[in-house]
């Protein structure tokens, strides 16, 4: 059983490390509810197949999967991914896995966040949601790695770090009332500062539009490399997208990160706006506790929404007009890494893209539990 630490990384000398530093793998959920993903959640598991494959070209690949569906998921899933028996409430392992930390000696922990189904009752996605709090310290005790239990309600998805001491978030989703309501904003920041290892926190305002998450920075902002930020954008000003982008713009031009540099800010041009279609909404079983989706509502579609594996970059396609320059605009940003586009549709109509439904674990040599050595 995985040890749990009583300090925290940065006390014990823990950071963040920057998804484009090496990783020892990633990991995935399967997709299983049939009230989130539709008829049964067969196009999705599809897309999630296709993504475990194209990640497991760079980088070993593990997905977690539900008793009911083990059999069929390792009959579909290639056979270099490793497949796992794992309960869990929904398939964003973003959010419910472990964020690794690392220190200087080679040494691999996990933070284990509270989780409440992004906003509990007070505006979560549905209930219960314990399932997927127990995600992360199954993934950390599979991988015989120490943890953490921090005491923030928080999800991988809502922060992006530099490797060097700036962590980039968003107020919309970290001081959302329905996360951490006793907590103001020094306090979220110490906390993330004691959990990730981080020095300096750059705030931007509100995530992409009608982003169920409230917001999260994975899919407005990322980092490309150390001072240098990828944002989502898009140059049509009656689009509602249009403020909140040109609002993150003028904040990172006028931010610093921890070591004082000016940011580089490249624009990613987004797709759509996308819209979910009547015979997708359809697909779904209605069930209580969890959100509805309408036919004709705006998806949160971004391409910055992709996932950095070891020399590659697997990024979603989500429309036609748009893919191929997104695609172009992520080799001149990674020109040392492969691009593959992987279908992101299905993906997008659960409320997510690739990178909500993975999870890296750094390379390292890894500190052992105790009672797993």
């Amino acid at each position: 059983m995985t040890h749990t630490l009583a300090g925290t990384p940065a006390a014990d000398g823990f950071r963040m490390p920057a998804e484009f530093e090496p990783h020892a793998g990633s990991w995935m959920l399967w997709p299983e509810r049939p009230d989130n993903w539709r008829e049964a959640a067969r196009p999705a598991q599809l897309a999630f197949l296709q993504v475990a494959a194209a990640i497991a070209q760079f980088e070993p690949v593990t997905v977690g999967v539900s008793t009911a569906h083990y059999t069929a998921a390792r009959a579909l899933l290639p056979e270099r991914v490793r497949v796992v028996e794992m309960a869990h409430d929904d398939s964003w392992m973003r959010d419910v896995g472990p964020t690794c930390v690392v220190n200087g000696r080679g040494a691999v922990r996990g933070v284990d966040w509270r989780f409440n189904a992004w906003g509990g009752l007070a505006g979560g996605l549905y209930f219960p949601w314990d399932q997927d709090d127990l995600v992360a310290r199954k993934v950390l005790d599979i991988e015989r790695l120490e943890r953490y239990r921090a005491p923030l309600v928080n999800e991988g998805g809502a922060i992006h770090v530099d490797g060097q001491g700036t962590a980039l978030v968003t107020e919309e989703c970290l001081l959302n009332a329905n996360r951490n309501p006793h907590l103001e904003r020094s306090e979220v920041e110490r906390q993330l500062r004691d959990y990730l290892g981080v020095s300096h926190i750059i705030w931007l305002g509100k995530g992409v539009f009608n982003d169920e998450t409230d917001g999260h920075i994975d899919n407005l902002a990322c980092f490309v490399r150390p001072g240098e930020v990828c944002l989502t954008w898009t140059d049509r000003r009656r689009d509602p997208q249009h403020a909140i982008s040109l609002d993150a713009w003028e904040r990172l031009h006028e931010a610093r990160d921890a070591r004082g540099r000016r940011l580089k800010v490249r624009r990613l041009p987004m797709p759509g706006p996308l819209t979910l279609h009547a015979r997708e909404a359809t697909g779904l079983v209605a069930r209580e506790g969890t959100r509805a989706r309408a036919a004709g509502e705006r998806l949160a579609a971004s391409y910055v929404n992709f996932y950095i594996a070891n020399g590659g970059i697997v990024m979603p396609l989500l429309d036609a007009r748009t893919d191929r320059a997104a695609a172009q605009r992520l080799k001149r940003l990674f020109p040392a890494r492969r691009v593959v586009g992987v279908p992101g549709r299905e993906i997008l109509l659960g409320g997510g893209n690739i990178h909500c439904i993975t999870q890296q674990v750094p390379s390292g040599t890894r500190t052992r539990s105790p009672s797993a050595t």
